[in-house]
């Protein structure tokens, strides 16, 4: 009976091969050892003639099929531990299996040493998945201009996730500025009057707190006014509401070509008008009031039957004339300033008057 360890390399001269007549297996050996190797060739061609009794190649063809289709990796026999040549199948089978199944479990990273063909497409197909990994990794951090052309179908349908992604993500991002576009116009018209477009009273108030409060806390003096339009009812009575909207929007415009950067206004009611002056004393407030009051007067307001002239009234109170830690702060200053108001009505209109305590 030969051993693999007669047919080890250390004999092997020269090429091996069949006889092109026989078809027995031929092979270059030492001169010192020719016998020995002839026996264990003709050994060898016995098994795969099915010629040995014992029936040895059968078995080594059963292990190697359980090494393909068992779930559990067979046993090599004691018996079989000196083959070096099954014994080197059987170990590659088995890293191969092993490979395979960390695969199938979505574990990429066995390092594959075994050489051939098999191994080689493992090894093509590992590093295959663990690039789309890194491309699927990007795609996860918001890279859509991955695209894989390796894999066939595989690349197809990465490719046209991606591209249904692109769609999908471009869609959202209009969604979304329409949406940000409709918040801000919701915003705009909760908080501003829908006819002139400034500030409307709670927006003006809830501003104007906010002004007073740091005003207060860095010790800045502050003024509020109250404006209303001279006879303005007799005005709409004489050329109806559409004209009157037309007077109010007219007049806004006027004023806020007047007012300087910090300052604001909002729509109180009707005809009436609220202001707040930040950083300015008296004097500066009076001042913009008195260039206000010009410019309404001097810029009638133009209609279908010509220019109408109309004139407004004001009252103006300043900051410090209440205490900023009261809780109806805002609204005593607010009172304050419609007694100017009245006052200035009460003494012609057309005018800016200063609240006195």
């Amino acid at each position: 009976m030969y051993t693999t360890k007669d047919l080890s390399r250390e004999y092997w001269k020269g090429s091996a091969g069949r006889d092109s007549v026989s078809g027995k297996l031929t092979a270059g050996v030492r001169e010192t050892e020719p016998v020995v190797l002839k026996q264990n060739l003709s050994e060898l061609q016995s098994i795969i003639d099915g010629e040995d009794n014992t029936d040895r190649g059968k078995e080594y063809l059963e292990h190697i099929r359980k090494l393909l289709k068992d779930r559990k990796v067979p046993e090599l026999q004691e018996e079989y531990s000196n083959e070096a040549l099954l014994k080197e199948i059987h170990y590659e089978l088995k890293a191969i299996r092993e490979v395979m199944m960390a695969f199938s479990t979505g574990d990429f990273s066995p390092d594959i040493t075994a050489r051939g063909v098999i191994p080689g497409g493992l090894k093509t197909l590992q590093a295959h998945l663990r690039h789309l990994i890194w491309q699927a990794k990007m795609v996860e951090k918001g890279d859509f201009s991955q695209k894989i052309h390796f894999m066939g179908e595989v690349s197809d349908a990465f490719n046209g996730m991606i591209l249904k992604l692109n769609e999908s993500l471009a869609e959202l991002r209009e969604k979304e500025q329409k949406l940000k576009e409709s918040e801000a116009k919701f915003k705009f018209l909760a908080s501003h009057d829908p006819l002139t477009g400034i500030l409307n009273r709670r927006s003006f108030i809830e501003l104007a707190n906010i002004e007073l409060a740091h005003a207060s806390l860095r010790d800045i003096q502050c003024c509020l006014a109250m404006m209303d339009i001279d006879n303005f009812k007799r005005f709409n009575d004489t050329y109806g509401h559409p004209a009157g909207d037309k007077a109010l929007r007219h007049t806004v415009k006027t004023i806020e070509s007047e007012l300087r950067k910090n300052d604001f206004m909002g729509r109180y009611g009707g005809e009436e008008f609220i202001f707040f002056f930040f950083g300015a004393d008296e004097h500066v407030s009076l001042g913009v009031l008195e260039r206000l009051r010009k410019s309404i007067a001097e810029k009638p307001v133009p209609l279908e039957n010509g220019h109408v002239q109309i004139t407004a009234s004001f009252g103006l109170v300043n900051s410090a004339t209440e205490n900023s830690k009261d809780k109806d702060y805002i609204n005593k200053l607010i009172k304050n300033a419609d007694a100017a108001l009245y006052a200035a009505k009460r003494e012609g209109r057309n005018r800016v008057v200063l609240y006195t305590p």
